[in-house]
């Protein structure tokens, strides 16, 4: 019935999608609670969205510089918006005086705002008639920010950032023309907040593996950052590892925006501090890179149960298995 109706709502004048009458909006919940629960989740149309939204981008932004001339939506400058208040609360939330180095309290503070106001801030990006799909959507920017208990971040986190830009895309708020925009405009801005959340409340690492892991908060910027340097006439992965290349090429390539903050965040050899990096940077071409970056993608986030048992399902991202 649903489908029909959601049929019937369209009309060939009309250039916006139609409303998917047929999702039954619900607050995401936890659905991976024991290792076993694993295969319910690579075989989930979450899983199958999820991974075909990462790849959809990774193929849009190939070959594309950051600076590069695309449209810029009114949905993506209300999310660019939303990042700025998020930003900006930080600025009104100082740290404490504390007696631990690590992990400021004031970040609760700080979450504890985002909490009560998360649903109003994603009501305001959406078209009024996907109102009832805000609560939902909301949950996944909540889970994008780290762990107020534990004061932590990790790739869960910005795997939930991007389960909430895929759910905008499913509800028909963002639409095809604006991938450019939702990585090179809104996912760089958020990585700047999360990056300045970081530095500011000296947030822990989420199930980080110290040296072996490719970096101690984010994945994705790389997968995204090796695909815009496909091809690159003259930077090779080689290239990374030299700080004055970093430095003059990084306003472009999102991967050497990953690489600049970590020369600015760790201090020694760069093998030392980031031996998957560098290993990496041994690899002949950004291609390969890109491909082995989603293989690792894969199997040290999506198929690891520390990081997936907290992952949340609705209808928008459903646990039920992929139609066949």
């Amino acid at each position: 019935m649903a489908e029909s109706e959601q049929q019937a709502g369209a009309s060939p004048e009309d250039d916006r999608p139609p409303i998917p009458i047929s999702f039954n909006f619900m607050l995401p919940k936890k659905e991976i609670c024991m290792v076993p629960d694993m295969g319910k989740w690579k075989r989930s149309q979450a899983y199958a969205d999820y991974m075909g939204f990462i790849l959809t981008l990774n193929e849009g932004v190939k070959g594309k510089k950051l600076t590069c001339e695309y449209p810029v939506s009114e949905t993506v400058e209300k999310l660019l918006s939303l990042l700025g208040t998020l930003d900006r609360w930080i600025d009104e939330t100082p740290p404490v005086d504390q007696p631990s180095r690590f992990g400021n309290k004031a970040y609760r503070t700080w979450y504890a705002k985002l909490d009560q106001e998360a649903d109003a801030l994603v009501s305001r990006v959406l078209p009024s008639e996907l109102s009832a799909a805000a609560p939902e959507i909301a949950v996944y920017l909540k889970e994008s920010v780290g762990n107020s208990t534990r004061i932590d971040y990790g790739t869960g986190h910005e795997a939930a950032f991007a389960a909430f830009l895929c759910c905008l895309c499913k509800v028909g708020a963002l639409r095809v023309e604006d991938q450019l925009a939702i990585i090179f405009k809104v996912f760089d801005r958020y990585l700047v907040v999360m990056r300045k959340l970081q530095k500011t409340y000296r947030m822990e690492p989420a199930g980080s593996q110290g040296v072996w892991g490719l970096d101690d908060f984010q994945f994705l910027p790389f997968i995204w950052g090796s695909s815009q340097l496909i091809d690159h006439p003259t930077l090779e992965p080689r290239h990374f590892v030299d700080e004055k290349m970093v430095n003059e090429y990084h306003q472009d390539y999102m991967f050497l925006e990953c690489i600049k903050f970590i020369n600015e965040m760790k201090t020694g050899p760069f093998a030392e501090h980031s031996n998957q990096l560098w290993n990496i940077s041994a690899v002949p071409s950004w291609s390969k890179v890109n491909q082995g970056l989603i293989r690792m993608y894969k199997a040290e986030c999506l198929e690891k149960f520390p990081v997936i048992q907290h992952f949340k399902f609705g209808s928008l991202l459903s646990i039920q298995p992929v139609k066949p």
